[in-house]
């Protein structure tokens, strides 16, 4: 396969190049993205009655920059709250990137990757599909998002100098539950049972110290749980619980210079409520639209970021059938768990309802899923030991996916098909249900959709041929007017830092599709890699990279029709 031959040219690229010992160059940035905060659609649930209506907390783009020295290889990699990325940002990110530094960043060693909260301002994608319930293009949503991660990278660029990254991984067990249990069922017996867990427990974290110091200036964590803690009917922008991990850190670090990392973390969740903060915010008002004026009201209103600020982020992974909500889904009407297989309640989607740790009050389950990710952190932070040495390097291509082909054995060949919508895809899922009267898992479509759907585009014999066994209740890969509807050609990256190898993906890949992944790159670096690369190489995700293109799951999850396969580009 094609992207087999893109992991081979990787292996053989990196093998190239020997491992060094040498320190690193090292730089981390952070700048505000929040965009407007009234009156504008959000990106996640499709909701076209959930536009924002205030603030829970700013959002931010927080980057690291990794360089070999001021003239060896280098890549930086940027953690939005945002829904996803977007090809339209990266490509005016890069240009703006270009005016100020020549092809020193560009597209091979830029990575740009949301957190995948469901809380934040929308209308910054190109394609129709993800413009619809924003209806168009918002120029305040993509001003703001871009502005923060080109300024966030001129920070981190500014900021470089001589350092060290540490590695550390463990397991989190109560950020995330599957979603879609059934469909992860369909995956082999033998395959499974490799595996304790049906969804990825592991967290991988970064460190990155100063070498004239020796102090901490930031962290970078991959870890799997959908940004889906606020609820859809909520209409506060919020980074979600990623993002809350990112500010408890912060200032968790900030709080912890003076004292042992044991005490800090204990005082950090003992510290009583500041009376004097809390009476300085009631007396902020509203400005009216207008912007900020330079006093104490603006300073209080938005965290300022200095060249000494730490800086911590919670990076996606392989998140698609991951739920935050891990006290399970519920049928609101009796209380009784959903039915296994749909996610219904006696046929209806609506009902279903998955249960953050905090429920009923969704702004502490979002605490709660934050504070567990950031406690996480903190352990392997302060427990980080293993030192990061060898080569940076990167590679990135532009795939075709709507026709690739898939040899699967036999002498059996196929082909990937334009992205499509199924049936599955207006049902929802248990963190936001969709419309009455489809469930996941269907697949059949009544002729009042058909007609409907047909109206906009009826799609080709081949379409409805290669989709099977999904229905296509929207032909958005063969709709290109007033320009494309989907996606079609997807950037395709990998990073190294010496050990680790990170796989920038521009979609939202479930577990075990995940775990493929990672086992597929590992083994063809090992076999591929002239002795390069050995058992220790790490291989992490870093989903909704770089652009959007939705979900990956398996061939045996396909089967079923759950929600995570209605939406694919493939």
């Amino acid at each position: 396969m094609l992207i087999q031959s893109l992991i081979v040219i990787l292996a053989v690229v990196f093998a190239i190049f020997e491992a060094t010992n040498a320190d690193y160059l090292i730089g981390v940035g952070s700048y505000d993205m929040t965009g407007p905060a009234n009156g504008v659609n959000m990106m996640g649930y499709a909701n076209m009655e959930q536009n924002t209506a205030g603030i829970h907390f700013r959002l931010r783009a927080r980057a690291f920059i990794a360089a070999e020295g001021l003239q060896g290889a280098r890549f930086a990699f940027v953690n939005l709250d945002a829904g996803m990325a977007s090809q339209l940002v990266t490509i005016k990110v890069l240009e703006r990137l270009k005016t100020r530094y020549g092809n020193l960043y560009n597209e091979e060693n830029v990575a740009i990757s949301g957190t995948h909260t469901h809380a934040g301002p929308a209308g910054y994608l190109q394609y129709v599909v993800y413009s619809v319930t924003s209806l168009g293009f918002v120029h305040q949503s993509f001003d703001a998002i871009v502005t923060a991660i080109e300024l966030s990278i001129v920070q981190a660029h500014n900021n470089l100098k001589p350092g060290s990254i540490l590695i550390n991984t463990g397991d989190l067990e109560n950020a995330g539950i599957n979603r879609s249990p059934s469909a992860y069922l369909f995956n082999p017996a033998e395959e499974r049972a490799k595996y304790s867990n049906n969804v990825d427990t592991l967290m991988t974290l970064l460190k990155f110290v100063d070498g004239d110091s020796g102090k901490s200036i930031g962290a970078f964590s991959w870890f799997a749980t959908h940004g889906t803690s606020m609820s859809k009917d909520n209409k506060l922008i919020s980074g979600d619980n990623k993002g809350a991990a990112a500010r408890f850190f912060e200032d968790w670090f900030t709080s912890s210079i003076d004292q042992t990392p044991s005490k800090s973390i204990l005082n950090y969740f003992n510290m009583p409520e500041d009376s004097s903060l809390i009476e300085k915010s009631q007396q902020i008002k509203a400005t009216g639209g207008q912007p900020c004026s330079r006093t104490s009201s603006q300073a209080s209103k938005v965290r300022k970021y200095d060249s000494s600020r730490f800086v911590g982020a919670f990076c996606q992974s392989n998140v698609g059938d991951v739920s935050p909500n891990v006290l399970g889904a519920f049928c609101t009407n009796t209380g009784l768990p959903c039915d296994f297989n749909h996610s219904s309640c006696n046929g209806n989607d609506l009902l279903c309802v998955g249960r953050g740790p905090g429920y009923p009050d969704e702004i502490l389950s979002t605490k709660i899923i934050g504070e567990r990710q950031f406690q996480k952190a903190v352990e392997l932070f302060t427990s980080a030991t293993e030192e990061v040495t060898g080569k940076i390097d990167y590679l990135h291509v532009y795939l075709n996916f709507t026709d690739i082909e898939v040899d699967l054995g036999g002498n059996q060949v196929v082909k990937t098909c334009p992205a499509a919508l199924g049936p599955g895809f207006a049902a929802g899922t248990t963190d936001g249900p969709g419309v009455f009267g489809f469930q996941q898992g269907d697949t059949e479509i009544n002729q009042f959709w058909k007609h409907l759907r047909d109206f906009l585009k009826e799609p080709s014999q081949y379409q409805v041929d290669c989709q099977k066994p999904k229905a296509v209740l929207l032909d958005s890969g063969e709709m290109f007017d007033p320009y494309p509807w989907a996606p079609a050609i997807l950037p395709i990256q990998m990073l190294r830092l010496g050990k680790l190898v990170i796989l920038t993906v521009p979609g939202e890949f479930t577990t075990m599709a995940g775990r493929r992944l990672r086992e597929a790159v590992k083994e063809t670096l090992l076999s591929n890699g002239n002795g390069k690369f050995n058992d220790e190489t790490q291989v992490v995700i870093a989903g909704l990279t770089n652009t959007y293109s939705q979900y990956i799951a398996t061939f045996e999850e396909y089967e079923q029709q759950r929600y995570e396969v209605q939406k694919p580009i493939i």
